[in-house]
């Protein structure tokens, strides 16, 4: 199987060849969804004693499967958080598999992890953090939190141990009520409760609700999370005045950033993003608005060393890499086994430059912008809240739930574009997410006149 034969070489050709069609295709398909019982016909079971060869199994991959599959990186997919890599992230992503490169120690991927670090040096050097900071890419943000969360909670045990104090019958974590659903996933993994605070007005959660918060809790609370773009509105919590607080109280700060850290990159944003600086930990997520394909993201800790002391797996066959001088990446999070998923960044990163990044993320902030205003010009059309990121919330007015999900399934349908409703404070509303450079101010006009 494994041989280099005739039918391996013509294998990974028309492998290749594929891929690089579907890179360079111009005239992006947005696809639709296919029922299970229909893709069950159209593509029966393919996997048999003999196979059923490379140019089958590639048809029916290219003529079946991939249809049945959104394609994120289309102009008009603009639902969730979508994923826009760039060309040189989307190539070299093949080159990191074609390499079988082993990303979790240093000792077999030294060069993977040494451009890994590049990109997580540069990125913290951005975010305000000291140039000790460090860490590792991991699958995604939920896999990001969850890890920084343990960190956090090994870091106050250890303290309690220090100071003679006994662990609380229930650890807590304070975060908003809009953080992302990954944070009480987290939670529930950990066995620990969140303390969940309705933001202000104006969207934010801001030190003086925490402040309340940990005097009820005390020293109970092994974190606080702030959310640096929350998901449905693209919001930025009041970091500075939260940092505050934990900084008065010795309490772990985390700022999930997955989405829209990322904005921090573009100078004029940088004052919403007061705070971070001071952060234990942060992530933020390539696959979202730094153009890399899924699946990426970088975790970063002020004090890796907080870290590896919580998650460094001992074992007598990891003696070899434990005992090594320069840390392995599989030490800094809830992993062992690791892609060097850090990689195609850094390739698009080199290539195309840091500057070439920020002018792209700040086209969607004024794009975004740019929409809001044209809702508000729209009769029938409101703004539920004026975007601060690339994230628009609106509503058509008198439409019920019912009418969004119509509108949404004629839009796909018509493979104009790709808008699914959301909902805030019991309310259907729609919401566009922008990220794709592609994204055209024409394309998003022709969605909104759908909706007259």
């Amino acid at each position: 199987m494994h041989a280099l034969s005739d039918e391996s070489r013509a294998i990974v050709d028309d492998v290749l060849a594929y891929s690089r069609r579907r890179a360079l295709w111009e005239d992006i398909p947005l696809d639709l969804p296919v029922p299970p019982e229909e893709l069950a016909r159209i593509a029966p079971m393919s996997i048999t004693p003999s196979g059923i060869g490379a140019q089958e199994a590639l048809a029916l991959f290219g003529d079946v499967l991939a249809p049945a599959c959104l394609s994120t990186d289309h102009p008009g997919y603009l639902s969730f958080i979508p994923s826009a890599p760039s060309k040189a992230a989307m190539a070299f992503d093949l080159i990191v598999s074609a390499s079988s490169i082993y990303g979790g120690s240093w000792l077999e991927g030294a060069g993977a992890v040494h451009a890994e670090n590049e990109v997580l040096a540069w990125l913290a050097s951005e975010f305000g953090l000291p140039g000790t900071a460090g860490g590792v890419f991991v699958q995604g943000g939920t896999i990001g939190n969850l890890s920084a969360l343990v960190a956090a909670r090994d870091a106050a045990r250890r303290r309690n141990r220090e100071q003679g104090r006994r662990d609380p019958a229930r650890w807590k974590v304070i975060a908003s009520a809009e953080s992302h659903a990954s944070i009480a996933s987290a939670a529930a993994v950990m066995d620990v409760d969140i303390v969940g605070i309705r933001p202000d007005a104006d969207g934010r959660l801001h030190g003086s609700a925490v402040r309340k918060a940990v005097a009820t809790h005390g020293d109970a609370v092994l974190a606080v999370v702030a959310t640096a773009g929350t998901t449905n509105f693209g919001i930025i919590d009041d970091i500075a005045s939260i940092a505050e607080v934990t900084r008065h109280h010795g309490i772990w700060l985390h700022v999930d950033g997955a989405y829209g850290l990322a904005g921090m990159l573009v100078e004029r944003m940088r004052p919403a993003y007061a705070g971070v600086e001071h952060a234990d930990s942060v992530i933020v997520d390539p696959h979202k608005w730094l153009f890399a394909p899924f699946d990426a993201c970088a975790l970063l800790y002020r004090d890796p060393s907080i870290a590896l002391r919580a998650h460094t797996q001992h074992a007598e066959y990891l003696d070899t890499l434990t005992s090594a001088v320069a840390a392995n990446p599989s030490d800094l999070a809830v992993q062992l086994t690791r892609r060097a998923r850090g990689l195609p960044l850094w390739f698009s990163l080199a290539t195309y430059g840091t500057d070439e990044y920020r002018a792209a993320i700040a086209q969607g902030i004024d794009l975004a912008a740019r929409l809001a205003e044209e809702i508000e010009r729209r009769p029938g059309l409101s703004l539920v809240r004026r975007p601060q990121l690339s994230v628009v919330v609106f509503r058509r007015d008198g439409w019920t739930a019912e009418d969004y999900d119509a509108w949404s399934e004629r839009l796909l349908a018509s493979q104009r574009a790709f808008v699914v409703p959301s909902s805030h404070d019991g309310e259907p509303v729609l919401r566009i997410a922008i990220i794709n450079p592609l994204t055209s101010y024409a394309l998003l006009c022709e969605v909104l006149d759908t909706l007259a």
